[in-house]
């Protein structure tokens, strides 16, 4: 399962949803980027795939980051959590 964490501006939390497969959620990841790329004031609407019924609506204009994770992955397994702010060792 890979995550896609999205942060927003002036907001400590991250929203996420999920993708079964990693074509999936490169796509989304990459559609988030063209629209920081683009400054773009468009409405990004996202279901989630391990929630069904999880949806979520964001304005391209408040977002300020974004992350790709696999939670099955190495991540999950050298013990340490993905995220914006995991200290380098």
């Amino acid at each position: 399962m890979f995550t896609i964490d999205i942060t927003l501006k002036n907001t400590p939390l991250s929203l996420s949803v999920q993708r079964k497969s990693e074509e999936d959620a490169e796509a989304i990841y990459q559609k988030i980027l063209q629209m920081l790329r683009s400054g773009g004031n468009e409405l990004l609407e996202l279901s989630c795939e391990k929630q069904v019924g999880k949806k979520i609506g964001i304005m391209g204009s408040e977002i300020s980051a974004v992350q790709i994770s696999d939670k099955a992955g190495t991540a999950a397994a050298s013990g340490r959590p993905p995220g914006f702010f995991a200290l380098a060792e």
